[in-house]
């Protein structure tokens, strides 16, 4: 009897690197096309990642929110003047249950986070979403998995880097748009002027 082979998912999009970028963020994978708003980061619309960057630079949680899920090109332009780059911590997964949840996703292939990292020379802040990615990454780079809101230091090419650890932006993790937006003002008026808090 023949065993069920595993299907093995590339992601499915390409890595967005500004040549300005100052951050670079990292979650975990995409979900299913079946539940993405657009093709970029963040597309579930029911993930709130792109309410919480409206709420922290414009004071505006629907500031990139349309009647259909999300305003792509006013995302990916704000992305690259502001030079946040992304991409997620895993280049191939197996979907344990078919579904967009963390828990059940099994890293094939991580990042390739150095070379990367090469490619951004204005960049020494990572943000990772969620524990998925902030395991990974931690991994990557042989540091402790920081606390969620805390940072650990690692070196590469002889500079110093932050790996930041923040809340997700899902709505199965239970906390407010509002009190996410906290946090993610956290780390990102250390790297930005002009944050709003809530």
């Amino acid at each position: 009897m023949a065993l069920n082979t595993p299907t093995i998912e590339s992601h499915p999009f390409e890595p967005f690197l500004p040549a300005n970028a100052k951050v670079l963020m990292l979650g975990s994978f995409p979900p299913p096309e079946n539940r993405w708003a657009m093709k970029f980061y963040y597309p579930n619309k029911t993930n709130d990642m792109w309410r919480i960057m409206g709420l922290l630079f414009f004071n505006d949680k629907y500031k990139f929110v349309t009647q259909n899920g999300y305003d792509e090109p006013a995302i990916r332009q704000f992305a690259a003047e502001k030079g946040i780059a992304m991409y997620d911590a895993a280049v191939k997964v197996i979907r344990q249950k078919g579904n967009a949840s963390d828990k059940f996703l099994q890293i094939v292939e991580p990042v390739d986070l150095f070379k990367m990292l090469d490619s951004l020379p204005d960049c020494r802040t990572v943000i990772t979403a969620g524990e998925k990615s902030a395991d990974m990454i931690a991994k990557l780079i042989n540091a402790p998995v920081p606390a969620t809101g805390g940072r650990v230091r690692f070196d590469f090419n002889n500079e110093e880097y932050s790996l930041y650890r923040i809340v997700s932006s899902s709505r199965a993790y239970p906390m407010a748009i509002e009190e996410k937006a906290k946090k993610y003002a956290d780390v990102f008026s250390t790297i930005y002027d002009g944050i709003y808090r809530q």
